[in-house]
């Protein structure tokens, strides 16, 4: 089963190769990969997914975790998620079937950036259902090149952030540690 995780890291070089080299040594495959700033500044999102059962993800999980720059890793495939996909297709084209191919891209949503005289390129975003739909559909065109995003996901609803914290707390929030903190905040410990 494929696993969405999406984990943010201090904004430094080398931090993506570290992380893939972890993954490398430890043998987890990256299905797609997509790296970019985040809302706070300093700190990249990654979000990435990984085929494998569930003991596989949590430790790919555990790992992301020991690396020092990663502040927070979450497996969000069993949360409601946005998720998207973008795509670039040059297709081939002729005066012949240009029209059909217009008409094909205008069902998906999809939109024509670019015009040749023997070929179009076509961007479609959307879920990957509906971008290997389109990509089907076009390889009876011949798809002279392709370029596809990975997965982009998002959690759905608004998340919930009661006060600033600095990053240490956001870090010891992000690794699990909060919960464990929240169940013997209010405890007294025999007193």
């Amino acid at each position: 089963m494929k696993h969405t995780l999406v984990a943010w890291m201090r904004d430094k070089p080398g931090v993506l190769n570290r992380i893939a080299g972890m993954m490398r040594r430890r043998n987890f495959n990256i299905e797609s990969l997509q790296v970019g700033h985040s809302e706070t500044p300093g700190i990249s999102r990654m979000t990435f997914v990984v085929d494998g059962d569930a003991h596989m993800v949590d430790q790919v999980t555990k790992q992301m975790r020991k690396v020092v720059d990663v502040t927070r890793v979450e497996d969000i495939s069993d949360r409601p998620s946005v998720t998207r996909e973008l795509a670039l297709i040059r297709v081939q084209t002729s005066a012949e079937n240009r029209a059909e191919i217009i008409q094909l891209v205008n069902i998906y949503r999809g939109e024509i950036i670019d015009v040749a005289l023997d070929s179009m390129v076509v961007q479609i975003a959307g879920s990957e259902d509906r971008v290997d739909a389109l990509v089907d559909l076009l390889a009876h065109f011949t798809i002279l090149e392709l370029v596809r995003t990975g997965r982009v996901a998002m959690v759905r609803g608004i998340t919930e952030r009661r006060y600033k914290r600095g990053i240490a707390v956001w870090k010891a929030r992000a690794n699990g540690h909060d919960e464990a903190e929240r169940e013997t905040r209010f405890t007294t410990g025999g007193v």
